[in-house]
């Protein structure tokens, strides 16, 4: 008799999970973001603070100890509970040891970071080129004077003896030759990087020690990757020597490249008024932000917006304007020559969009989120890519393709595809109300002339308050967000404290679009939030205590400075002499390792939040936190805590001023507000 089969009963469908999502108070500090988060929630749109909650990164990874360079791996040596005792004996399939591995990591993103920079000056390089064979007529040489600056670093001679007399070239020909030469130092078959010798001598000479003097800007990124691929270069050592070499050609070379041709091309730049924050953006104008790092096109669109026909366009279709805004460092590079004001800092960028009011985005490369394009399509807003380089696979996305040799036509279609696009706004339209002004636009030769007192033309004043004491020293605050911290957070406690402690502080890129979010960037921030010291400075000078000099290809800038400070004495013969740290509190992309390492190796001593992908190799991680204090004169640090941080880089500034002698010159005394009541009481 056959089995009777009992029915089963059917298993209820699990229920879907609820999606994690972001705390936004926990998320970021900025409540114009926080109000930003709650409305995405509520919407159902997922955004990068929400995605941080979901997804938890690999703790091998983080620590640099994860190898994928073959097909054999990944290989994985975690590090043993409690530590290494004795021998380290963790291997990977091929015998590579930890200390190979982070290695080679780690030059791996500097080879990143370095080719990001790089290849941004190569495209200003070729754009130069093309203005100086007089190509195109949307770009010109503005500054005459930058480019009779740099034109003897490049080789390049700005006078000529005619018949017993010395008479000045003729400026064309001195831009032909110099970008002609600016575009060699990528390639050059021989010779060395010439920006190499703008650092002081003593730095030079111990590059040349060491063997660290690139070659030229690519073959430096090439050769990492050679000796990184499977079964090259096994020692740990010899591997930082190369990262050493390409880290200094993006600091020494590419960025620095980048900024002088920029300088030259669009204008150096002067300190001028604007604001910062979402609540830059109106909604009775046509927005459109501007997204990247590249400014060529970034110069035209702004050319254009202001057109008094393209605003007449824009009323038009019933707008009373058009509000340009930037984010990351396209936004820096067109604040700091045109005063346009900077809507937020790379974590918040899908942020902008979610206001509704947003018609138009335009990116270019770097730092630019897959996802705006998902968020863009549950909005109205046109995203569109402009780089051959950097495009995204949505359907919803537009590419129109830069070339400089038609960028006015380019940023005219751009343009007046976001004012078309202005009668398309829903009614969900909701810009937060804050915003913040800011002062920007500092550079070398500004803070020579602010600081210069009677000495203008030399940085022999700003010596001057560091050794008397009213200025501790300098530090350099630079970086990206990162989404396993706090959204800004660390960037602002990093810099409040150091101010606290009369330290000056240089800032670039989001570190200081995030200080001028939160209003740091402005003399009267001085009286509220500075020592008795640089407080004074301030106001005597009317500086804000916190300079803003751009975009990240313009730490190069703080690199000049610190050169100045050198050549100006009385604070040593190198840049590891001065009372200088540097700091990336919130860091997260292969650009900010380049950063720190070029800084590193020019003698600067450096410290990065959040994790350093180093600590799974301890050997390794000793190597370049202590033995390159003896090689170079800087080193690197980690520490995540923000008031921590900032106080290592300030008993660098206090061991510095020690050995210069001038410890015994700061007589004041810091006082918090109960001192200062109980003063005035």
């Amino acid at each position: 008799m056959a089995e009777i089969k009992k029915p089963v009963a059917k298993a209820a469908a699990p229920k879907a999970a609820e999606p994690k999502l972001a705390d936004p108070i926990a998320a970021t500090i900025d409540p114009a973001s926080q109000e930003m988060i709650v409305r995405a929630q509520k919407m159902g749109i997922d955004t990068v603070f929400d995605r941080a909650v979901a997804m938890k990164p690999c703790n091998i990874g983080i620590q640099g100890i994860c190898c994928k360079n073959c097909a054999m791996g990944p290989c994985r040596l975690p590090l043993p509970k409690g530590g290494i005792e004795g021998e380290d004996t963790r291997k990977g399939l091929c015998g590579a040891t930890a200390n190979t591995i982070a290695a080679r990591n780690f030059i791996r993103m500097i080879a990143g970071g370095a080719s990001a920079h790089s290849d941004h000056g190569r495209c200003v390089a070729e754009v130069f080129l093309s203005a100086a064979r007089k190509e195109t007529e949307a770009y010109k040489i503005k500054d005459i004077n930058k480019l009779l600056q740099i034109a003897p670093h490049l080789g390049v001679a700005i006078t000529v003896e005619k018949d017993g007399e010395v008479m000045d070239r003729d400026v064309d020909e001195i831009a032909l030759e110099v970008a002609e030469k600016a575009m060699n130092e990528w390639g050059k078959p021989e010779g060395e990087l010439l920006f190499a010798k703008r650092a002081p001598a003593t730095l030079y000479e111990k590059w040349k020690k060491h063997g660290v003097v690139p070659r030229n800007i690519d073959r430096e990124i090439v050769e990492i990757m050679h000796r990184t691929h499977m079964g090259v270069d096994q020692d740990y050592k010899n591997l930082m020597k190369q990262g050493t070499r390409a880290a200094i050609a993006d600091g020494w070379g590419g960025s620095m490249l980048a900024t002088d041709l920029q300088d030259v091309l669009f204008g150096t730049p002067y300190p001028l008024q604007s604001e910062a924050n979402l609540g830059i953006m109106k909604e009775d104008h046509v927005n459109i932000i501007v997204h990247g790092h590249e400014p060529v096109l970034s110069e035209m669109i702004v050319a254009v917006a202001q057109k008094p026909e393209m605003i007449e366009y824009a009323k038009s279709k019933g707008a009373k304007g058009i509000q340009l805004g930037g984010i990351c460092c396209t936004a820096n590079e067109i604040l700091q020559r045109h005063g346009v004001p900077t809507a937020t800092t790379f974590l918040s960028q899908e942020l902008a969009i979610i206001t509704g009011a947003c018609d138009a985005m335009v990116v270019d490369i770097q730092c630019i989120m897959q996802n705006l394009a998902n968020v863009a399509k549950c909005f109205h807003t046109k995203l569109i890519t402009t780089h051959p380089i950097a495009k995204m696979e949505q359907d919803n996305v537009i590419h129109i393709e830069f070339d400089e040799h038609y960028a006015l036509e380019d940023a005219e279609k751009i343009v007046k595809m976001g004012i078309d696009n202005f009668a398309n706004r829903g009614a969900e339209v909701m810009i937060p109300h804050q915003k913040c002004t800011q002062i920007a636009g500092f550079g070398v030769e500004s803070i020579q002339y602010h600081l210069g007192g009677t000495f203008r033309g030399s940085y022999y004043t700003l010596n001057d308050n560091i050794i008397n004491g009213r200025i501790r020293g300098i530090a350099g605050v630079v970086g990206c967000n990162n989404a396993r911290t706090r959204h800004n957070e660390a960037h602002i406690q990093v810099v409040k404290e150091l101010i606290k402690n009369d330290v000056i502080v240089l800032t670039t890129g989001c570190n200081g679009i995030a200080c001028a979010m939160e209003g740091l960037l402005t003399p009267e921030a001085a009286a509220v939030h500075c020592g008795p010291g640089l407080a004074e400075v301030c106001e005597v000078v009317g500086i804000p205590p916190v300079l803003h000099m751009g975009s990240c290809v313009d730490n190069s800038r703080i690199l000049l400075a610190a050169t100045e400070v050198v050549k100006a004495g009385g604070l040593g013969k190198d840049i590891c002499d001065i009372p200088v740290a540097g700091s990336a509190p919130e860091w997260m992309s292969e650009k900010a390792i380049s950063i720190g390492h070029y800084f590193v190796v020019s003698g600067v001593y450096t410290v990065f939040g959040v994790t350093l992908p180093t600590s799974g190799a301890p050997v390794f991680h000793n190597h370049i936190c202590k033995d390159y204090e003896k090689l170079y004169g800087g080193m690197w640090d980690i520490e995540p805590d923000p008031i921590k941080h900032a106080h290592l880089m300030i008993a660098h500034i206090d061991k510095k001023r020690k050995e210069l002698g001038i410890d015994k010159a700061r007589e004041r005394v810091l006082m918090d507000m109960a001192d200062r009541q109980a003063l005035e009481g």
